[in-house]
Order: structure tokens, then C-alpha cells, then sequence
């Protein structure tokens, strides 16, 4: 993946919810395009760190569950709704939670906020894919100790 769009998770309940942050700094590649001279950050990418929080938090609950090794694929959207602009300088608060998991998919509720104003909502469903490579594996571990310092 080449972007990473978490920098910290803050709150971490296996099978509930987690929270974390995207700190949105003008240095980020995609400031260059959208948009010259009034930087906003694409809805999309606001859509995916909640899918990457999302995703980590539905692998690790399946773990757990079901003690299956997957990798939680983005699917769906529904309902989602973009509320506030996030610009540089500006702290995304992402929070995810869990509304229902099974052996092959997973459903969540997602919203950014940036203080107290809401960004963007939306339910996400994933489906799970099979997982076994070890290299990768480790490498998720490594990403996912980083980002649950001091929480885990």
C-alpha cells in the first residue's frame, strides 16, 4: 500500500470499535492537484483511512472469533455522507464500529470529524479473502504495534 492513512489509533476494542487519527499536512502528495491554491483533502481519502482503521479492526476480530487469517476487502459503501472539507493543518478524528462480523464479511459504521464537526459518515461492508503469507503478515504486525503504542 503506498499510502497509510492512519498515523495513531487512540482506542482499540477487539470486536467493538477503534478509534484513531490522520494528521492532514500540505506536504501530502495529493494537495499538489486538489486543488492549486485551496488545498482540500480528496473525500476519498478520508473514505479510505476509515476503510484501513475499519479493515484492521475487522482482520483482528475474525482472529479472533473465528481464528481465521484473512484480509478485509472494501466492498460496499452505503449511506455515506460528506459533511466538512478537511484541509492542512486539520486533525481527522476516525472512529469505526463493528455493527456485525461472520466468517466471510463484515459490516461497520464509520465517521471523520474534525473537532467536533463531522466530515464524512458512512456504513462500510468488506468481504474476507483467505490470507496466508507469512512475510505480509508480519509486516501488518509490525504496522499495527506502531500505530497501538501505549494502547495494547
Amino acid at each position: 500500500m503506498r499510502f497509510f492513512m492512519i498515523d495513531k489509533i487512540t482506542s482499540w476494542d477487539v470486536g467493538t470499535s477503534a478509534e484513531g487519527i490522520k494528521n492532514i499536512t500540505l506536504s501530502e502528495d495529493f494537495f499538489n492537484d486538489h486543488f492549486p491554491r485551496r488545498p482540500i483533502m480528496p473525500g476519498v481519502l478520508i473514505l479510505e483511512s476509515l476503510a484501513q482503521l475499519s479493515g484492521l479492526l475487522l482482520e483482528t476480530t475474525a482472529e479472533q472469533i473465528y481464528n481465521l487469517k484473512i484480509k478485509a476487502l472494501l466492498t460496499l459503501l452505503e449511506k455515506s455522507k460528506f459533511r466538512h472539507i478537511a484541509k492542512p493543518g486539520d486533525v481527522l478524528n476516525l472512529k469505526t464500529t463493528i455493527v456485525s462480523i461472520h466468517e466471510d464479511s463484515g459490516r461497520v459504521k464509520v465517521k471523520a470529524s474534525i473537532k467536533e464537526k463531522i466530515a464524512v459518515e458512512s456504513d462500510m461492508i468488506f468481504i474476507f479473502v483467505k490470507f496466508d503469507d507469512p512475510y505480509l503478515e508480519r509486516k501488518r504486525e509490525k504496522l499495527l504495534d506502531y500505530w497501538l503504542e501505549g494502547i495494547k
